[in-house]
């Protein structure tokens, strides 16, 4: 199977009036999750909130689950929908027990968002954060990591590894399974930020051999804002104690008891929006019929396409790490600060983004680099609209150097 561009577009009305190369921000949402999140919505305003959602049961309570369990490999179960990435995560990562002089290894390529939060527990618990070396590639060292799970040579208890599969500065593809294969054989706690790699990489929890995985709707997956999902492993969902509870997570049994829900929804709380829910599943299932591996393919293409032409760009540095790249291109022209390059695409209807130290400050300040600017391309983007970012950047660097 190969991607219809043509279709792929007419499903995207939006393509038509702008060239959209920042996926990895919030890609493009296709005419089913849009009719998705609207129907609800007026739904809603015609017979009520409560009354909608019972019209939506089958898909909100069951439906959902069981589309995003077969995007990742996963079980229905083993699947809590909330309302973005960041939530995902903090409730996997807030929940475990942290004691004073833990070890939390990490990248030095993570998420400032997790890093604030391995911070914020190593203040409160006394825990330490230590990162992993990258490789000569720029990714998790392999031999680094191994090392410093070897229970021979610890020093201290490692509780946990937490890995940002897709950093968000750049096309860096972490090895994930093989980070897997090495927090299985040490009985250490393995949490993936996949937020940047679910919807345009293939995803499988089983394969990777994590513990713990988040991810968000809005990017590569092209659903809508405020939606993301936790994955937990069934046999790992009473490692985590939820950092809250409502009457959803679990159930008042008693005059002085609680009890959990057995399955993952206990990270959920009751409150949610229907129609983003209904809109994430609509995102999932529209990602599962072009197929994700095609997917990949057609972005790698595109994404491959734009490094190369960069590369020819006199004044232009492509800053993308990594033996295995996906579909981010971060680069950088000399003379042209991050925001005026992206200041011009906009200009042109281009849309791309701008990364800093302030996301990435470990791996940023390691290359001494302050702002990059990151282009992401997905699969209904065509090779004309690649040329045309290529053509304005060449533009910019000419200036620049006359």
């Amino acid at each position: 199977m190969t991607i219809d561009i043509d279709r792929a577009r007419r499903e995207t009305p939006a393509a038509a009036s702008v060239n959209h190369l920042n996926n990895a921000g919030a890609g493009l949402m296709p005419v089913p999750v849009l009719r998705a999140v609207v129907g609800h919505l007026e739904r809603e305003a015609e017979i009520g909130g409560y009354e909608a959602a019972d019209e939506a049961e089958a898909a909100l309570d069951v439906g959902i689950y069981r589309s995003i369990a077969r995007l990742i490999g996963a079980d229905p179960d083993e699947i809590a929908v909330v309302e973005n990435a960041t939530r995902a995560w903090d409730m996997a990562f807030y929940g475990l027990p942290l004691q004073a002089g833990d070890r939390i290894l990490t990248a030095e390529a993570e998420y400032s968002s997790n890093v604030i939060a391995f911070f914020h527990q190593a203040q409160r618990r006394g825990a330490v954060v230590e990162t992993i070396p990258s490789d000569e590639t720029g990714a998790v060292d392999l031999r680094a990591l191994a090392r410093a799970l070897d229970r021979r040579k610890r020093k201290g208890r490692v509780a946990l590894v937490a890995i940002t599969h897709v950093p968000t500065n750049g096309g860096l593809v972490n090895p994930a399974a093989a980070i897997g294969a090495l927090t299985r054989a040490a009985g250490v706690p393995y949490l993936l930020d996949a937020c940047q790699s679910v919807g345009q990489l293939p995803v499988d929890v089983a394969a990777i051999g994590c513990d713990m995985l988040s991810a968000a709707g809005r990017k590569f997956l092209r659903g809508p804002r405020g939606t993301g999902f936790l994955f937990v492993r069934r046999d790992f969902l009473d490692r985590i104690d939820p950092p809250f509870l409502d009457n959803h997570a679990a159930t008042w049994v008693a005059p002085h008891r609680y009890a959990l829900r057995p399955d993952a929804r206990r990270f959920e709380g009751w409150e949610s929006s229907a129609a983003g829910k209904l809109g994430l599943k609509a995102a999932v299932d529209y990602a599962l019929d072009w197929g994700i591996e095609e997917i990949r393919d057609r972005t790698g293409l595109l994404a491959r396409r734009m490094r190369d032409g960069l590369g020819q760009v006199r004044g232009v540095r492509t800053l993308d790490l990594g033996q295995e790249k996906c579909g981010i291109v971060s680069f950088a022209v000399e003379g042209r600060p991050a925001e005026t390059v992206q200041a011009a695409m906009a200009a042109a209807r281009i849309n791309v983004t701008c990364s800093t130290v302030f996301g990435t400050r470990w791996d940023m300040e390691r290359r001494g680099l302050d702002r990059i600017v990151r282009a992401s391309p997905h699969y209904y983007n065509t090779e004309a609209e690649v040329d045309a970012l290529l053509a304005e950047v060449e533009r910019l660097a000419a200036r620049a150097a006359a």
